[in-house]
């Protein structure tokens, strides 16, 4: 079975590259009416070539330097290039932007041919191969094969399909397998309609396979389309995968839909982002540094869109300099952990440099914020743990599975990484619901407790006499997180870990503590006895702020210290019963209840002594802790087992 590559050429306008994939191939890959007329490529065109067991997709680019960004959208496919500089004509500007462009590329392999070998002299050509070996120096193509060629006279032809084939294995060997369980993706480079079709789109198969009948998802957008048909280089085939040309037969979208830059990808597999982290670096060439929040030409897969970049190490980049950066895009963007970028100024446009893309999850990264950078170094790590577990940092509340994991990554066996992290601690299993748990990572969590932390210290100091706080009112506090059974789950495993305690009144921090002040002591006193004497009619918080003669603003503080600490308990809104009265409460109500068929609100008030505006949230009171329930007009105990407190 043949093994199928992408070759992309390069070069200067008018270096040749058309005429000698013609002469490789057949096929004249200039197929706009205007490149006919003009005699220059303007767009991307296509062809193919078989080299010993490899077929090559050849990607044809324009030299043009008002057509660079056609380039780089065909060069961000490639596995192998093909740079081509004229005989009789040299290294030239877009000689040089091309092959920076490539560098950027990182690509495994490529070959060198210098075109119109029939239009120079033996000296002259040793010139210019000395000045192409100067110009490759340092790069991927510095021990590449130079191949002198003519398109018009067949020179050299059959020398470069046989170093094309050496390539070729080269290439192959460094990208490594790919199989169609692999989750597919095609960056769109064309779309057109065909009469009694509709929508065909095209591209380099870059992961992947895809067969007639699939459903994929068109992205950014999140459109569901069904592939009708596929042809690989006019060819109808059945199934199109990894370094193919393909074209394919979209039903379920209309043309004006799809544009260059969008991707066909498999549904669940990759996720639009509209910031990007990524490692970033300029080309020694430029003659001045990035500035912090530039406005650039981001070039991704096909894509190119406009962003801002926020340089997360210093404040502004040298040329040839690396930095940790974000991409703050113009419209969200399909992209993968490692994928290549390229990078180029707003006006006028020269390629500046380029980088890797570390992770896609859209959240800001501050400057200052140690943490989050240095686990976005731990992306860049050759060891695919530390890249699961950095990956598993970003997700957040957002981590869904291994296979998720794995794309953030790049991890060639998520799941075994995965349950290394779970065994190692990184990973924290939170019982989220009976039925369903969340995995977060420890950072996340230790992250999370100290905002909680803060939080709530923040509280005791508004609130010195309050011992705790409602759990739910910290879940809500945290709604901006998107999660709150998550949240609360977090919640829980922070009192089991005893970064927070909870306790009957809520959530407080361990090490607080309430000290009244001498004349607190005494007013809460005073507010006690208050409330005692009252029995099953206790004076409500309104009727104890008019009996004090100062400090009334302190009195729900003391009152809610006291419920604390059990002297009181809350009945009503502005309503206390004293602790041994609600024991005593206890104790009449389930022993008459126990003795008889159950009572009404009526007789529950003579049995307690009081009227009936303290009975009714009396006995809602009982309902409430589960001591009672209501039957009808009755009030039965919830449980005949039921203790009665007191006894």
């Amino acid at each position: 079975m043949a093994t199928h590559l992408i070759l992309g050429t390069a070069g200067h306008i008018d270096h040749g590259k058309t005429a000698l994939i013609r002469a490789l191939t057949g096929v004249d890959t200039d197929r706009l009416p205007e490149e006919k007329r003009r005699g220059i490529t303007i767009d991307l065109g296509f062809a193919e070539l078989a080299v010993g067991e490899f077929r090559l997709g050849i990607v044809d680019v324009p030299g043009h330097e008002k057509f660079v960004r056609n380039m780089v959208a065909g060069a961000t496919g490639m596995d192998m290039a093909l740079l081509v500089v004229a005989a009789d004509d040299s290294v030239k500007p877009q000689t040089r932007e091309h092959l920076a462009i490539l560098r950027m590329l990182d690509l495994p392999a490529g070959v060198i041919a210098l075109t119109k070998a029939d239009l120079a002299d033996a000296e002259w050509m040793k010139l210019v191969e000395q000045e192409v070996r100067e110009l490759v120096a340092g790069s991927f193509l510095e021990n590449a094969p130079l191949v002198r060629v003519s398109a018009k006279t067949g020179l050299g032809i059959p020398q470069l399909t046989e170093v094309l084939e050496r390539a070729a294995e080269q290439a192959s060997q460094a990208r490594g397998g790919s199989t169609s369980d692999e989750a597919f993706r095609l960056p769109i480079d064309r779309v057109f309609t065909v009469d009694g079709h509709g929508t065909v789109v095209t591209g380099s198969v870059a992961q992947g396979g895809a067969r007639t009948g699939d459903t994929l998802l068109l992205e950014p957008g999140g459109i569901s389309v069904r592939v009708r048909g596929v042809q690989n280089h006019d060819r109808s085939v059945e199934a199109i995968g990894r370094g193919q040309r393909a074209a394919m037969n979209l039903a379920g979208v209309h043309h004006d839909e799809v544009r260059r830059g969008h991707e066909l990808v498999s549904a669940n597999s990759l996720r639009p982002s509209s910031i990007l982290s990524a490692h970033l670096q300029l080309l020694p060439t430029i003659d001045h540094p990035l500035k912090q929040r530039s406005r650039v030409r981001l070039h991704v897969g096909t894509a190119e869109l406009m962003a801002n970049v926020v340089l997360l190490e210093g404040s502004a980049l040298k040329p040839g300099a690396r930095s940790l950066a974000q991409l703050f895009l113009a419209e969200p963007v399909v992209a993968a952990w490692g994928q290549v970028f390229i990078l180029r100024s707003e006006s006028p446009v020269t390629t500046l440099g380029g980088g890797q893309v570390l992770s896609l999850e859209a959240k800001k990264i501050r400057r200052q914020d140690e943490t989050a950078l240095t686990q976005l170094r731990e992306l860049t790590s050759e060891d695919p743990l530390r890249r699961a577990s950095a990956a598993a940092f970003f997700a957040g509340w957002e981590l869904s599975s291994d296979q998720s994991l794995g794309v953030d990554a790049g991890l060639p066996d998520p799941n075994q990484n995965w349950e290394a992290l779970r065994s190692s601690g990184t990973l924290v299993r939170l019982q989220v619901t009976p039925q369903r748990h969340q995995e977060v990572h420890r950072l996340v969590l230790e992250r999370l407790a100290e905002s909680v932390r803060a939080h709530l210290q923040h509280l005791h100091e508004v609130h010195p006499l309050q011992t705790a706080f409602k759990f739910a009112d910290l879940v809500r506090r945290f709604a901006y997180l998107q999660n709150e059974e998550g949240i609360a789950s977090a919640l829980r495993w922070m009192c089991e870990q005893r970064i927070l305690v909870e306790t009957r009144r809520g959530i407080t921090l361990p090490e607080h503590t309430v000290q009244l002040a001498e004349h607190e002591r005494e007013l809460l006193n005073e507010l006690l006895s208050r409330i005692h004497a009252g029995a099953f009619q206790p004076p409500t918080l309104r009727e104890l702020q008019e009996s004090v003669p100062k400090n009334r603003a302190a009195v729900p503080s003391l009152l809610s210290f006291a419920a604390d600490h059990g002297d009181v308990v809350p009945i009503a809104a502005g309503m206390y019963l004293h602790a041994e009265w609600e024991m005593e409460m206890r104790s009449r109500v389930g022993k008459q209840l126990q003795a008889g068929s159950g009572m009404t609100v009526a007789e529950i008030r003579d049995l307690l002594g009081t009227s009936r505006k303290f009975a009714v949230p009396l006995c809602e009171y009982l309902d409430r802790q589960g001591f009672t329930k209501r039957q009808g007009d009755l009030r039965i105990l919830a449980h005949a087992e039921s203790v009665i407190a007191g006894e």
